[in-house]
């Protein structure tokens, strides 16, 4: 997919100082699509079918611009459902109330704590919830990862290239440490996952001028290997990757990139044990 052109533009201060006034009040008026207030950059986005928020998992504020999100759609009567990566696909709050609990609510999408800690993201599904919005888990269930792992199809759902940048990117995301005849298993488990997303998102009833927001990591949201990648092409799908501190390399293939505040540096890596060489059952 291919980048949506950048509405920033560069203004120059003219000498007349006569003139400052219009060319400052020029440049606000052109603010790119990354900035601004979260309603707004929402907005200019629309109208899609769907929208990806591609988060870095541990940076709060990108749980800040989730519900900020969700409430901003809401606010428009424009959110059709959210759905997330952090809940298995099936699993869907629709049968509860609005005024269900978040002990209710953790049930119906089979919540897992310990993978995903429940504050970072109930302000965004309490949100939906509260508004009548079903909030979706999307990824595949664990229970089918093994299968993927074999299931040699999945390798042919992207271009070679793509297929070679995903493996690159599974040997990077395990640090280095899985073994080399795991790369292609687990790149198959990432495709698995994708095509999971995708497919709730797809299969996801809409009203006109509404959306579906998808929550999940920023490598998942890449149009050039995620899950636009196997969404129809007839969806009009929007990306954004929200990046902690910035993103040095521009949009990539992003629609918008939100900068956020740099985290504090950390080696991921130096946490990581070399991986089983199968998922548990």
């Amino acid at each position: 997919m291919a980048a949506a052109p950048s509405l920033r533009r560069t203004c120059a201060l003219p000498i007349a100082l006569l003139a400052l006034a219009v060319v400052l009040s020029a440049c606000t008026a052109l603010r790119g699509a990354d900035d601004g207030p979260v309603p707004g950059r929402i907005a200019r986005l629309l109208p899609a079918d769907v929208v990806l928020l591609g988060e870095q998992h541990d940076a709060p504020e990108h749980h800040a611009i989730e519900r900020e999100s969700v409430e901003a759609l809401v606010a428009q009567r424009q959110l059709a459902a959210l759905a997330l990566e952090m809940a298995e696909e099936g699993r869907t709050t629709a049968k509860l109330s609005t005024a269900a609990t978040e002990a209710q609510v953790q049930a119906a999408l089979a919540w897992d704590a310990k993978a995903w800690p429940w504050t970072d993201y109930a302000p965004a599904v309490m949100a939906a919830v509260r508004a009548g919005v079903p909030v979706l888990g999307a990824n595949l269930p664990r229970a089918r990862m093994r299968d993927a792992m074999a299931d040699v199809s999945l390798d042919a759902q992207l271009s070679e290239a793509a297929l070679r940048a995903q493996q690159a990117a599974v040997r990077d995301g395990h640090c280095g440490l899985l073994p080399e005849a795991q790369i292609v298993p687990m790149t198959r488990i990432q495709i698995a996952r994708d095509r999971a997303m995708a497919h709730t998102l797809a299969e996801q009833p809409r009203g006109p001028g509404q959306v579906v927001l998808l929550v999940t990591g920023a490598a998942h949201a890449d149009p050039a290997l995620g899950v636009p990648q196997h969404l129809p092409t007839d969806l009009k799908v929007r990306s954004v990757r929200m990046a902690a501190g910035g993103a040095a390399s521009g949009r990539g293939g992003f629609d918008a990139v939100w900068a956020t505040p740099a985290l504090p540096a950390q080696d991921y890596c130096a946490r990581v044990q070399p991986p089983a060489a199968r998922p548990a059952s």
